[in-house]
């Protein structure tokens, strides 16, 4: 028989990818689980398997080409199967999540959704808020996903006032970005009345640029992916997130002569800075429990989570990625050093699996290594917190009727000040800075 291969759902949100390499040909027999394309999503490049083993009859997709979830790649003929073993290829798979996934992931946007914003009249008695099948009736809902109905509500705009593109008038992203910049071109208000929330990257599109090229010459290139997604979340973060920034200094003298001295006899550890304000900031989320939350203002609920998962941020070669060590609190620094150097180096390859940059509760982003004094780093939703760290610097230090020369580690401390109070962002700041201080509060699990 012929089983279709489609693609599956890889990661929440994830609407499409670029196929890098095509690794079958027509006429190829495969196995089950073997790779038969690379696909680069929006911060990340995964294999996609066959979900049977058989003989490829068929490739439908070419190197290079922007495919959707739920498009076909190939035809398999395979042995005679049952049809629910091959039920998931046969269509586009639904995005599934695990309960951590779900709950850390922009909660707005889940599939347990809020309210949809009142609906006209003619639509009011429409039993369900969204359907995938089917031409909508005049009394049914506007069709759009939930992620979608957040979005025009963040946007200020009536989901029923937008033209669907998708099919049987199906409403996207693009569709409400497109609206709003409509309404924004001409003149018009995007909602009827303050507060009005924005997209700042829909405002920003809508707002023309001069011809630059007046003045001298000019060269375009597009935005890479990961770029675009990244200035799409700075901008929300922006927009929409109320921050405030605390300062402050880690003493680190004794943990800087503590950590050159378990490198010397562990050279194999890699243990950095970065890996030990992992563990930190993970005990940090225990004590503060407030930042280890997200804000469903949708709902008006604060989301409480019962695990530390740390982001790190990687600078690499197309932009920025943020790799997650899960349950950062029960690990010992070793060991989060050794998951750190394996994540670093995958998210630099673009290996990185999508998973491996979901579910983070907070954030941390280390420019140390490459210098400056101090910065404010922003936000990254649905997170309520990230911390900056800057280079350590020798300074004088009044202490014990004499200035001495200790190592000062510049901290900066972002948090959305909708749910996090300056009081609290002082005191949690603080208490890395003291057990920073202290190498001796950290617990280390030494290698043998």
């Amino acid at each position: 028989m012929i089983t279709e291969v489609r693609v599956p759902s890889v990661s929440e949100n994830v609407k499409q990818g670029k196929v890098v390499s095509v690794l079958v040909a027509a006429g190829d027999t495969v196995a089950a689980e073997q790779a038969l394309i690379e696909l680069e999503t929006d911060k990340a490049v995964v294999e996609i398997p066959s979900p049977l083993a058989g003989r490829v009859t068929e490739i439908s997709v070419t190197a290079g080409e922007t495919i959707a979830i739920g498009a076909l790649i190939a035809r398999l003929e395979t042995a005679d199967v049952a049809a629910a073993d091959i039920a998931p290829t046969a269509a586009a798979a639904p995005p599934v999540a695990t309960e951590p996934v779900a709950t850390t992931h922009t909660p707005a946007a889940k599939p347990t959704a809020p309210p949809a914003p009142a609906p006209a009249p003619a639509r009011a008695a429409a039993p369900a808020p969204d359907r995938d099948d089917g031409a909508p009736s005049e009394d049914a809902p506007a069709p759009a996903s939930p992620s979608v109905r957040r979005l025009a509500r963040e946007l200020g705009v009536a989901i029923d006032a937008v033209a669907g593109s998708g099919p049987s008038g199906r409403i996207s992203e693009d569709d409400v970005k497109a609206h709003a910049r409509r309404l924004l071109e001409g003149g018009a208000a995007a909602c009827p009345g303050p507060p009005c929330p924005a997209d700042g990257w829909v405002l920003a599109a809508a707002r023309p640029l001069p011809d630059f090229a007046q003045w001298g010459p000019v060269v375009r290139e597009p935005l890479s992916r990961v770029r675009e997604v990244t200035a799409e979340t700075m901008s929300f973060a922006w927009a929409t997130v109320p921050q405030v920034t605390q300062y402050d200094q880690a003493d680190i003298t004794e943990l800087e002569a503590f950590r050159k001295e378990f490198a010397a006899r562990h050279p194999d550890a890699h243990l950095t800075m970065t890996a030990i304000l992992v563990r930190v900031c993970a005990g940090a989320l225990r004590a503060f429990p407030r930042f280890n939350t997200s804000l469903d203002a949708a709902r008006r609920e604060i989301v409480n989570k019962d695990y530390a998962h740390i982001g790190v941020a990687v600078d690499t070669e197309h932009g920025l990625l943020v790799p997650v060590v899960r349950d950062a609190d029960r690990k010992g620094i070793v060991p989060i050093a050794a998951e750190l150097a394996a994540l670093s180096a995958k998210a630099r390859t673009r290996r990185v699996n999508p998973a491996d940059l979901e579910g983070g509760c907070f954030t941390i982003s280390n420019l140390g290594g490459i210098g400056g004094t101090a910065f404010s780093p922003i936000v990254y939703p649905p997170q309520v917190a990230i911390l900056g760290v800057s280079r350590a610097a020798l300074a004088p230090v009044w202490r014990d009727g004499a200035f001495a020369p200790r190592l000062l580690l510049p901290l900066a401390l972002s948090y959305d000040h909708r749910v996090i109070d300056g009081a609290d962002g002082a005191r949690f700041l603080r208490w890395i800075c003291e057990t920073l201080r202290q190498p001796l509060a950290l617990v280390m699990d030494a290698p043998a």
